[in-house]
């Protein structure tokens, strides 16, 4: 059974149609939208503060998402695919984004609408994204322009396919 948690009088406030896995953490100040999902051992702490999804969030398996006490909250738009063993830490993410398997996004970091972030990629405090492009390496680097094609076929197709995965694991 997953794991939420109340913490300092805080609790985890869920949109319609999410998807919870049995072994997700959600903890706190939290609250999401519709057709979010968290999947299996994905941890989301608003333990030290707070931390707000749009709709369509999806949270992958293994990936955390956090925030800084008293300083950096976590705020993450639509249509966000943050990937597998990925860690999102006290940033803002605007919509249509995907944050790669086993990146890093760190705190005060602003991720601007339709990026990606390449799998591995390492943004660093404060790291302010340009919309429209993809972003990797360590530290990671504007490489090259987001085509309409990836909007659809990666950022797009990603976010709508966990809300369809989603639904096989709903009983």
């Amino acid at each position: 059974m997953s794991l939420i948690k109340t913490i300092n009088n805080k609790t985890p406030n869920f949109g319609k149609d999410c998807y919870i896995a049995e072994n997700a953490t959600i903890i706190g100040d939290l609250i999401c939208g519709d057709e979010c999902s968290f999947w299996f051992n994905s941890v989301v702490r608003g333990d030290v503060n707070q931390i707000r999804f749009g709709n369509k969030v999806n949270v992958q398996d293994g990936a955390i998402v956090h925030c800084t006490y008293k300083k950096s909250s976590t705020v993450i738009g639509n249509n966000v695919s943050i990937g597998h063993n990925a860690i999102v830490h006290g940033c803002t993410i605007k919509d249509n984004v995907l944050i790669g398997m086993g990146a890093i996004v760190m705190d005060d970091c602003i991720i601007d609408e339709h990026v990606i972030v390449a799998a591995g990629a390492i943004l660093t405090q404060g790291t302010i994204t340009e919309s429209g492009f993809i972003y990797a390496g360590i530290p990671a680097k504007k490489i090259k322009a987001v085509s309409q094609n990836l909007i659809e076929g990666e950022i797009a197709r990603i976010a709508d396919n966990y809300v369809k995965y989603a639904s096989w694991y709903k009983d």
